[in-house]
């Protein structure tokens, strides 16, 4: 039995890595810093002896292979014993192409916004279809209660990062998967840390389409200026073009109880426009992929979402509170329309940690008042080391944005601030602390007590 070993083995790309190694029979060990769920939970799940930290490089004697996550680089004294002592290294992208994609039918899934979700729709389509597709998806959707499988059949869908490849290695992962159907939802500037500017994200994206067979397709939004760019560059595939606007093969648009894309009717499992474009890229990368497209749209009723999509994580003193991973404005703007337009009671409360790269550096703080307009009231975690101000970002929004360098004192705002019949949506790419469990915890307490006031 061959053995890897992984470095950064938490990421959602490299656990779902893990989960495929095992079940293709490797074994497989792991390094990273603390873990939290869903990761920590998919990786006990699949029985991966997971090491917590960096100090030195274990296995590094009985190991095949050693696989550097993107999330490494130089000076990591783990990464340094690996290239000190000449040992076989590979990034994940790279290992995935060449022991688990290889001759299968790969249905990639790109953009900024929406690929855990799009992805977790192609798979679940191709499965409600009998055809048991393998995928590898960067979170836990619900119809698989796993972020990855091999399959048992010729498709394998992915979700395609444009993040960087590794520390020896700065193309987007992307470019290693070479997808016989390709979807492209969206792209706007994101990963400040690794991108100069939005062109250079244009570049990635125009390398990804050149590996395109010509006898493949592009699934691609009709709508989006920066993909249009992208194909301007150079495009030698099919193009599949839906979205809003009518001068395109599949327009999509509402009626009076669901979406209407082309000739095909559906009430969508998910809420907001964001998710009706979702829909409709899974549907039509299924199709590509030869299935009906009136299967597809039947199978749409059984979908059961995405973890940390808006996941509802429980609820307390008549207060839900709900999980979601919106951390780029457009994504959290997105996120609370879909809920503001539900036609549900009570006032919705955003939660947001500012915790992507991107976000700290402060690109995208000019939009954080307007990403949040749709919300009653918003609370926005503000670190000491954050280096803008939050406080003047969140101006636009008045009295209805309240913010604290503090995690506690945010969650005593938001518990003063919540009543019966609220919604709170929690925003981050992180754990935030455990605020869910925090503020349930809180708002039961504070049930009990009023209750035992008799008030």
């Amino acid at each position: 039995m061959s053995h890897v070993h992984i470095l950064g083995i938490g990421g959602t790309f490299m656990a779902g890595l893990a989960v495929l190694a095992r079940e293709a029979g490797y074994r497989v060990t792991g390094q990273d810093g603390p873990l939290y769920p869903p990761m920590s939970d998919v990786l006990a799940g699949a029985g991966v002896e997971v090491h917590t930290g960096y100090e030195r490089l274990l296995h590094g004697d009985d190991a095949d292979q050693i696989v550097i996550g993107n999330a490494l680089s130089r000076g990591n004294p783990a990464v340094e014993s690996v290239l000190d002592r000449g040992l076989d290294y590979v990034s994940g992208p790279a290992w995935l192409a060449r022991h688990i994609l290889g001759g299968r039918w790969v249905i990639a899934v790109a953009g900024t916004h929406g690929k855990t979700t799009t992805a977790s729709l192609v798979a679940w389509l191709l499965e409600a279809a009998g055809l048991e597709p393998g995928f590898l998806i960067g979170g836990v959707p619900e119809n698989f209660a796993t972020p990855a499988r091999l399959g048992r059949s010729p498709f394998f869908v992915v979700e395609a990062d444009e993040y960087d490849t590794a520390f020896f290695d700065k193309r987007s992962k992307f470019v290693h998967f070479r997808p016989r159907t390709l979807v492209l939802n969206n792209l706007e500037f994101d990963h400040a840390d690794i991108f100069a500017d939005l062109a250079a994200i244009e570049r990635q994206f125009q390398h990804l389409v050149r590996t395109v067979p010509s006898t493949g397709g592009i699934v691609v939004n009709a709508d989006d200026a920066a993909l249009a760019r992208v194909l301007a560059a150079g495009c030698w595939s099919d193009t599949i073009r839906f979205g809003p606007t009518r001068d395109c093969d599949f327009p999509l648009h509402p009626d009076h109880d669901g979406w209407q894309l082309g000739d095909w009717h559906w009430r969508s499992p998910l809420p907001g426009r964001h998710n009706a474009m979702n829909t409709a890229a899974a549907l039509l990368a299924a199709r590509h992929a030869g299935l009906a497209m009136a299967d597809g749209v039947t199978a749409l009723a059984g979908f059961k979402g995405v973890r940390r999509r808006l996941q509802k994580r429980g609820e307390a003193a008549g207060v839900e509170v709900m999980d979601d991973f919106a951390h780029h404005p457009t994504a959290i703007a997105a996120t609370l329309e879909a809920l503001a337009n539900d036609d549900r009671p009570g006032r919705l409360i955003a939660v947001l940690e500012p915790r992507s790269n991107s976000m700290r550096q402060g690109v995208h703080r000019q939009h954080l008042g307007s990403a949040l307009k749709a919300a009653d009231q918003a609370f926005v975690l503000a670190p000491a080391d954050l280096g803008w101000d939050v406080g003047a970002a969140l101006a636009p929004l008045g009295g209805c944005a309240h913010c604290s360098t503090d995690l506690q004192d945010l969650i005593d705002q938001i518990m003063a601030a919540v009543r019966p019949g609220d919604r709170v949506v929690v925003m981050s790419n992180g754990d935030f602390g455990g605020i869910h469990e925090r503020l349930l915890a809180g708002l039961e307490r504070n049930g009990s007590t009023t209750a035992g006031s008799g008030r």
